[in-house]
C-alpha cells in the first residue's frame, strides 16, 4: 500500500538534494539546444533505472537487523549532509554534455539518458533514495517519491533553470536539503541507539 507520507518527504528530501546538481545544469544546457520534450524522454528514462537500482539496493538493507540499519542509514545521511555543506561551488563542473548530431527523438533522447546515466551513478540522490528504501521499507512508496522529484528537476532544469536560479540562490537550496538530511540522520542514529 502506498504511504503518501512517505512520498511526499522522498520526494521533498530528493527534490532539494538534486536541484543544485549538475544534472539540473546539463539538463538546461541539453533543453537550449534541443526540443525539450525529447531531452526529458531520455533524462526521465535514466532517472527512472537510477531508483529502481537504488530501491533494490535499500531493499537490501532491509534483511540487516534494524539497529544496524538505523546505524548505517544515519551515518551515510550525516556523510551526504556534509558532502552538501563543504563541496565548493566548482565541484559539479567539468562534466561536458554529449552532443548529438541532428534533432532526431533517438538521438537527443539517447544523448540525455546516457549523460544522466553516467553522472548520476553513485550520486549522492541515488544513495539517499537507498537510504530512505531501507529506512522506510516501503520501495513502491520511496520509489515513486524519488522519481516524481527527479522528474520534476530534471523539467525544471530544462525549461526553466535559468528563471529559477535568479530568485532562489544555489546556497539556500543546498543549506535547506543539508539541513533535511542532518535531521534525518539524528533521527536515525537516536532510533539505532535506543532501539
Amino acid at each position: 500500500m502506498l504511504s503518501i507520507g512517505t512520498i511526499a518527504l522522498v520526494f521533498g528530501v530528493v527534490f532539494l538534494a538534486e536541484l543544485p546538481d549538475k544534472t539540473a545544469l546539463a539538463g538546461l544546457l541539453l533543453g537550449t539546444r534541443y526540443r525539450a520534450s525529447y531531452v526529458f524522454a531520455g533524462v526521465a528514462a535514466a532517472f527512472l533505472v537510477h531508483v529502481v537500482l537504488a530501491v533494490a539496493a535499500g531493499s537490501v538493507l532491509t534483511l540487516l537487523p534494524q539497529r544496524i540499519v538505523q546505524a548505517v542509514v544515519g551515518v551515510l545521511f550525516l556523510v551526504g549532509a556534509a558532502v552538501l555543506l563543504f563541496k565548493k561551488d566548482g565541484d559539479e563542473g567539468g562534466e561536458k554534455s554529449a552532443e548529438p548530431g541532428g534533432q532526431s527523438f533517438w538521438k537527443v533522447s539517447g544523448a540525455g539518458f546516457t549523460l544522466i546515466l553516467a553522472a548520476e551513478f553513485g550520486d549522492l540522490t541515488q544513495i539517499m533514495t537507498a537510504n530512505l528504501a531501507a529506512r522506510y521499507d516501503d520501495p513502491l512508496s520511496v520509489g515513486i517519491g524519488a522519481v516524481l522529484a527527479l522528474w520534476a528537476v530534471a523539467g525544471i532544469g530544462i525549461l526553466g533553470g535559468r528563471t529559477l536560479m535568479k530568485y532562489v540562490p544555489l546556497r539556500l537550496i543546498t543549506k535547506v536539503a543539508a539541513t533535511v538530511m542532518l535531521a534525518l540522520a539524528a533521527f536515525s542514529l537516536y532510533e539505532a541507539a535506543t532501539g
